[in-house]
């Protein structure tokens, strides 16, 4: 199956395609010099993210990993430290960043399965005032995680924690919408109890790229100087800019539809005997595949014009989003069916 239209692809909610009303919206963008602070899509983007979350400011960024790495640049000077979960995206994923580029030392903390560590363990992780240690500033957290959001009332004795420990907070809200989407609560309910949280309008949103960190117009202020150098300093970006604001004004309430599809996935999923369903959270199912047949499925998969990433761990993550259609699902739940 060559024609594109056929593919199923299942690896990722990152491998969205704009759609017509988008690329119209991108077309007809006004555009300016974002260097300059002259890109009227990108401030008009920037506000709205602002006042959706409830913060001052926000800065549009060209990908997730350097708005997480601009806020940890922000947040702390060389030879501080920033506690976070083992997992955890900007611990694991983004190239240790924060070490490679700002000299800031990673505390990791394990996490449960629902993404939580444990407040006591983080608790004792931070240094006391002593020229032996590096010092504490910091303390991130990944919402969804896993496609878990995490519990409401668990951020709320986070950010006691961080207040009566003099620590920041920081949130990677790649999946934010996912988050409040599950949550049933509006977006600021979760981003009131941090200092900063970046958006990512290129997953379930379907942009073609973009993240936004939002915070205080003070730390905002720095975390620009951080993008310039970091390379993020670009120009007429009120193209993508015009992306992002589609997306929230179109994308936003239909992820409970990428939820409902995940689920009935799992649902069908849970009758194939040669794998196992694990989880199903918001738009994310995960299966156990024997390590023997790993490579089995992946070959039934691509002959059937199923996209999923497969490597060598045998749990698989299989992604729903804008550009899966109930029929999508029906057909995928076949194929897996038919693996035996």
């Amino acid at each position: 199956m060559n024609d594109r239209s056929d593919i199923i692809d299942l690896r990722s909610d990152t491998v969205t395609q704009p759609c017509t009303g988008m690329r119209q919206a991108m077309l007809e963008a006004e555009v300016g010099d974002d260097v300059y602070g002259e890109d009227p899509t990108v401030i008009a983007l920037q506000k709205r993210v602002a006042n959706d979350l409830g913060f001052e400011a926000a800065l549009w960024c060209p990908t997730g990993t350097q708005a997480n790495l601009v806020a940890m640049l922000a947040h702390c000077a060389r030879g501080d430290e920033y506690l976070v979960g083992m997992e955890a995206h900007t611990y694991k994923y983004e190239g240790g960043g924060a070490a490679v580029l700002g000299s800031i030392q990673p505390q990791p903390i394990p996490q449960a399965d629902d993404g939580t560590m444990d407040l006591g363990v983080v608790e004792r992780a931070i240094k006391p005032i002593d020229p032996h240690f590096a010092r504490t500033r910091l303390l991130c957290l990944e919402n969804t995680w896993m496609g878990r959001a995490l519990p409401l009332d668990y951020l709320a004795d986070v950010r006691g924690l961080c207040d009566r420990r003099g620590l920041a907070l920081h949130l990677d809200g790649a999946r934010l919408y996912n988050a409040a989407c599950a949550s049933e609560v509006a977006p600021r309910e979760i981003t009131r109890h941090f200092d900063s949280v970046s958006v990512c309008l290129s997953k379930g949103l379907g942009a073609p790229a973009g993240s936004v960190l939002a915070g205080s117009a003070k730390l905002i202020d720095v975390t620009k100087r951080w993008r310039k150098v970091c390379g993020g300093g670009m120009r007429q970006v009120g193209i993508l800019a015009a992306a992002g604001l589609y997306a929230l004004d179109h994308n936003v309430t239909r992820l409970a539809d990428d939820h409902a599809r995940a689920a009935r996935l799992a649902a069908g999923l849970r009758d194939v005997t040669s794998i196992r369903v694990d989880a199903c959270h918001t738009n994310m199912v995960f299966i156990e595949v024997p390590a023997d047949r790993l490579q089995a499925l992946a070959t039934h998969l691509e002959a059937h014009g199923i996209r999923a990433s497969i490597g060598y761990l045998p749990q698989v993550r299989l992604v729903t989003h804008l550009d899966i259609s109930d029929a999508d699902i029906d057909r995928a739940i076949h194929v897996f069916q038919s693996f035996n």
